[in-house]
């Protein structure tokens, strides 16, 4: 099952953020997609933002780990375009401060490109998605849940988008 969203600007003053963020699994706690849901909202000014979630493959343990993440790419690999900026969400990526990511999506949204997201499910992302990726992108050197990663990209964006925006968000 698959649940997709636009959420569209309400105005903006520079060039607007073209965001798609794919993601495996649900938000499954209500305080995860309130979360979402606010930075989502708060967004709306600055960027059209579409949300894909994408069903997540259900395993016992880690046995199959490989065969699992496989069936999660063809899952992705079927929303991604090819003319986006793919960004995997990866533990190894490229790892930026807040104002470098706001430097690095201003830069690669000048032609009003699709930036896309992609977050894999509990076991990580496929090899063939790292490698379909133009950039990969760490939120820290620790680990978090999924859920929690999608959230605090969310804030990042948002955070993003009122530093190029020059709003008092940011100190």
């Amino acid at each position: 099952m698959q649940i997709s969203r636009i959420l569209r600007p309400i105005f903006c003053k520079y060039p607007m953020l073209n965001i798609h963020l794919i993601t495996i699994g649900k938000l499954k706690e209500s305080y995860w997609r309130e979360a979402e849901a606010e930075y989502l909202k708060r967004l709306k000014p600055y960027a059209k933002i579409r949300l894909t979630e994408l069903t997540e493959e259900p395993f016992r343990d880690g046995s199959d780990r490989d065969k699992i993440k496989a069936k999660e790419a063809d899952k992705i690999k079927k929303h991604l375009s090819d003319r986006a900026i793919i960004i995997a969400m990866h533990e190894q990526g490229k790892q930026f401060s807040s104002t470098e990511l706001a430097e690095f999506l201003n830069n690669k949204s000048t032609h009003g490109d699709e930036l896309t997201f992609v977050i894999g499910g509990s076991l990580g992302l496929h090899e063939s998605i790292l490698e379909l990726a133009q950039y990969q992108l760490s939120l820290s050197p620790l680990t978090f849940p999924h859920q929690l990663a999608r959230v605090i990209l969310c804030e990042q964006l948002y955070r993003s988008a009122t530093i190029l925006q020059k709003k008092t968000y940011h100190y």
